[in-house]
């Protein structure tokens, strides 16, 4: 194939959207959000705590720091593939430059698919979290006894889904403003309660099974690969995963080429610092032990807060306040998580499209707000279908969600690490700073999350991985529905490119996106 020294996408900037709406404090905010830190901690601590095979217990903070590792190695390819190829289409764009269209597809694919199947868990959390919020605002345990029913947390799911597509719709901005109100409740109500915890276990107030930190918590490698660190990375790569949607909306931004990478990388940085003082918190006062409010139990993984917040802060007014505080911040980072993951779900919709790699309604765009509508309805449309499917066929299957898209997280970050190393491999030896952060750095991270992927996926499978409250195991045509349900996400992506294939081939041909490598200085 031949190659060239153009250094953006031939649609960069050109597909209707906002222009120069985001800077680079709002593209952070945006990027934190979509995290949703709350939300992320309550749904997957738990889960890493518990790790595979063999407990990862007190070694949590240790999981945190290595799942780090990667997503920033990951993050760097990012920021330098945007410098050149700031396209909303991301790990799509630059995976069908580097390797092909084909591939391309598929990792355009695992993002969307990602995002549309943890919109289902969003909107679980957030639909659930609505009734606790309630309850707890007017002290009334009937109201928030309601969160625990499946088919009034169902609807105000749905509910949340609507409304944040509709946010959407209206625009990038009024989106990002809103990001800030809900962003700021949660990351001070996960300081308040990291630094509770701390200080009533080192002042001796802590419960059975409380802890004093230790610096040994922070290593992990003496645990064993295979059953207990892949499979707890692979959960941790779900609490980093989301900064990407701060270059998602890189066309939206001023300095596209800048802005977007500097914030992905400063994303990851304050992620790092939140999640490793709450984890540490969190473990030390509840411990890991298997029953009661230890991380260990299996009954509160799920929602590990919900557990540890009544034994934190007690029965008294201020333990309410904080409770509700603790129920707020969750169901605003949820809500917060559930708009920016339509975000960055709709643009790489759009950019396919563009590129005619999807329908070509997906490239229509409202006159007014400048934000793709094909694209972000229907993808609201069909996570709230995925969300309706889940729950009717099982709500145990909810708790299979956050493994499964852990695979699918290391699926395009890792293809995004390799890509952004083959993309610039002729450029690779001008200088050390392209020799360490386009080809090194990313191949690292890829190779690490290739790692885990592997190890995880068969610690996913395995029937008796995951068991729901009744101590059954959550599973899926025999095998666990954990990785089931992440394989099964990339296989259905591989039967649709090959019917869009045959339905229209320019995209697969490389008549509209063509594969290329990077030549410039």
């Amino acid at each position: 194939m031949t190659t060239t020294n153009t250094q953006s996408t031939d649609l960069a900037g050109q597909k209707g959207l906002k222009t120069g709406a985001l800077g680079l404090m709002s593209s952070v905010v945006v990027g934190m959000a979509s995290t949703a830190p709350a939300y992320s901690l309550a749904a997957a601590l738990g889960f890493i705590v518990i790790g595979g095979e063999t407990l990862v217990g007190f070694k949590a903070p240790g999981i945190m720091l290595l799942a780090f590792i990667p997503m920033f190695f990951i993050s760097i390819a990012y920021k330098e593939l945007n410098r050149v190829e700031p396209d909303c289409g991301t790990t799509f764009t630059w995976a069908a430059r580097a390797f092909g269209t084909r591939t391309g597809w598929m990792g355009g694919w695992a993002l969307m698919a990602a995002d549309i199947i943890v919109m289902a868990n969003l909107a679980q959390i957030a639909g659930s979290y609505s009734f606790t919020l309630v309850g707890e605002l007017f002290n009334n345990p009937d109201i928030g006894a309601i969160s625990g029913d499946v088919f009034w947390s169902t609807v105000a799911g749905l509910i949340w889904i609507a409304l944040m597509t509709w946010i959407c719709y209206r625009g990038i901005e009024i989106s990002a403003r809103i990001q800030y109100v809900l962003l700021a409740i949660e990351v001070v109500v996960l300081i308040a309660f990291a630094a509770v915890a701390l200080f009533r276990v080192y002042s001796g107030n802590g419960v059975d099974g409380s802890a004093i930190p230790q610096l040994d918590w922070f290593n992990p490698f003496n645990l064993p690969f295979e059953t207990a660190i892949a499979p707890a990375v692979l959960t941790a790569l779900f609490i980093y995963w989301g900064w990407d949607t701060a270059l998602a909306i890189n066309e939206e931004t001023a300095e596209p080429e800048k802005t977007p990478g500097r914030a992905g990388v400063i994303s990851t940085l304050l992620l790092l610092v939140t999640y490793m003082l709450v984890s540490t918190g969190a473990v030390a006062f509840a411990g890991v032990g298997t029953d009661g409010i230890g991380l260990g139990n299996p009954d509160n993984a799920s929602d590990v807060f919900s557990s540890i917040g009544g034994a934190l802060f007690g029965d008294s007014v201020l333990g309410h306040i904080m409770m509700m505080l603790l129920a707020a911040s969750i169901l605003t980072s949820a809500a917060a998580s559930t708009q920016t993951t339509i975000l960055p779900t709709a643009r790489a919709a759009l950019s396919m499209a563009a590129f005619k790699a999807l329908p070509s309604h997906f490239t229509r765009m409202h006159p007014k707000f400048l934000t793709p509508t094909w694209a972000t309805i229907g993808m609201g449309l069909i996570s709230a279908i995925f969300y309706l499917l889940f729950t009717l066929v099982s709500p145990n299957l909810l708790l299979a969600l956050i493994g499964s898209i852990g695979l699918l997280i290391a699926f395009y970050y890792g293809l995004t690490g390799f890509a952004s190393t083959w993309f610039f491999r002729k450029t690779l030896f001008r200088n050390a700073r392209n020799f360490f952060m386009r080809g090194l750095f990313p191949l690292l991270g890829g190779l690490m999350l290739l790692a885990v992927f592997v190890y995880g996926l068969q610690t996913f499978l395995k029937p008796d991985w995951l068991v729901d409250g009744d101590g059954n195991n959550v599973t899926l045509f025999g095998a666990g529905a954990v990785g089931v349900v992440g394989i099964a996400a990339i296989v259905v992506g591989a039967i649709l490119m090959i019917w869009w294939n045959l339905v229209s081939s320019d995209y697969f041909k490389g008549r509209t996106l063509e594969k290329r490598a990077h030549t410039a200085d």
